[in-house]
C-alpha cells in the first residue's frame, strides 16, 4: 500500500523499489490492494479520485513485477503456514507465494513487510525480513 498510497512508510518502501529492481508479487496482490483502497475511501481517509489513481499505480507496479501464478502450489503452502503460524489467509496466501517463488529455499532472499506478525513467520521460515521484525 505505501507505493501506491501516500503513508508513513512511502518512502522507505519507494526506497525498496528503487533499490531492488525485482518486485515479486502474488497473483492475488491487486485484489488486496483495491480492497485496501476501498476501506479508505470509505472510512474517508482518501477520494474517491485518490483511490482510483492509487489502483492504477498498483496496475502499473503489477505489469512491471514478476507475478506468483502458480496457485495451487501456494493454497498449499498457505494451508501448511496456517496450520503452524499465527497468520491471517490473506498474509499466509502472501508468503506462500513468496515460498514458492522461492522454491521452498528462501534463505538469503529478502521480503519486505511492515507487517509484524507476517515478518515474524517470514524469518521463521527463513527469508531475510526488512525491516527486521
Amino acid at each position: 500500500m505505501p507505493l501506491v498510497v501516500r503513508q508513513s512508510a512511502t518512502s522507505e518502501a519507494e526506497k525498496w523499489a528503487a533499490e531492488d529492481g525485482s518486485l515479486v508479487v502474488w497473483t492475488l496482490a491487486l485484489v488486496e490492494v483495491v480492497s485496501a483502497l476501498r476501506r479508505l475511501v470509505r472510512d474517508g481517509a482518501v477520494s474517491e479520485r485518490a483511490a482510483r489513481e492509487a489502483e492504477a499505480l498498483g496496475v502499473d507496479l503489477v505489469k512491471r513485477a514478476h507475478t506468483v501464478t502458480d496457485v495451487e502450489r501456494t493454497k498449499a503452502l498457505a494451508r501448511r503456514l496456517l496450520r503452524l503460524h499465527a497468520l491471517r489467509a490473506a498474509d499466509a496466501l502472501q508468503l506462500a507465494a513468496a515460498l514458492a517463488w522461492a522454491d521452498g529455499h528462501p534463505e538469503g532472499l529478502v521480503l519486505h513487510t511492515f507487517d509484524r506478525r507476517l515478518a515474524e513467520t517470514a524469518e521463521r521460515e527463513g527469508f531475510h525480513v526488512i525491516p527486521a521484525p
